[in-house]
């Protein structure tokens, strides 16, 4: 593991947005891993800003996200296919028909799970994964359990995830309850994986991730194999190390 410490989250988006940015550059048809929630946004937003400079080209790329909750469709304000459109693809020359998210819509777990492992299958593989971490431990949405899940499953979120996730919505009774999330094997078998971290909310479960056994209790712990992962995170999220 590599850690790069930053300043705050303004310098955390850039420096986790520069290493995107390289991969882009160097590999312009490259497959992109990409996830949702308060920790990408920055980067989202230094992507774009350089993108309307001239000095990115996302005409060949192509993307795959982590996640979706169970039940939303992509219009839905609170889907991910949603977020994405909002925060990254509507601003850049990407090709939406290249942009993977899982089928929330799809009322068989098995049929959207294995649909979607097969788009990651197809794709060649992910060049670079962008994760955030949660404040239990998952990626994507995996959460802690007795056993790493490899493929594309349906999970029931954890308390912890809801209530972590309820203030993107009305009230906490509106936050599905299971979601479709890529599996621990198709995380680590992207080439590079890029972690973004941020806040002293997450001290604590950094510390258990970087330094504590490798165990599905925390799932994330699981990177510590993985022979390229490059770790962003502020001066709070490092406060424990």
């Amino acid at each position: 593991m590599v850690i790069y410490r930053a300043k705050n989250y303004k310098e955390l988006s850039r420096k986790a947005a520069n290493i995107i940015c390289a991969q882009v550059i160097l590999k312009p048809n490259c497959v992109l891993g990409l996830a949702t929630g308060s920790s990408p946004v920055g980067i989202y937003k230094q992507l774009i800003d350089w993108y309307k400079k001239g000095d990115l080209d996302f005409s060949r790329v192509s993307s795959i996200n982590l996640d979706e909750y169970r039940g939303l469709g992509p219009d839905n304000e609170q889907s991910y296919r949603y977020f994405m459109n909002t925060n990254l693809f509507n601003h850049v020359n990407i090709d939406k028909a290249r942009t993977y998210v899982p089928n929330g819509l799809e009322p068989d777990p098995e049929k959207a799970c294995l649909d979607y492992d097969r788009i990651i299958e197809k794709s060649g593989g992910i060049d670079l994964q962008l994760l955030g971490l949660g404040h239990n431990g998952h990626i994507g949405f995996n959460e802690p359990s007795h056993v790493f899940p490899r493929g594309t499953h349906c999970v029931d979120l954890a308390p912890s995830t809801i209530e972590a996730n309820k203030r993107f919505f009305s009230s906490e009774a509106d936050v599905p309850r299971q979601a479709y999330t890529m599996g621990i094997r198709s995380i680590m078998q992207a080439k590079k994986i890029v972690v973004v971290v941020s806040g002293e909310d997450k001290a604590e479960i950094l510390r258990q991730v970087i330094r504590g056994p490798i165990t599905p209790d925390v799932p994330a712990s699981v990177l510590q194999l993985h022979t390229d992962v490059v770790i962003v995170a502020d001066e709070a999220a490092l406060s424990q190390m």
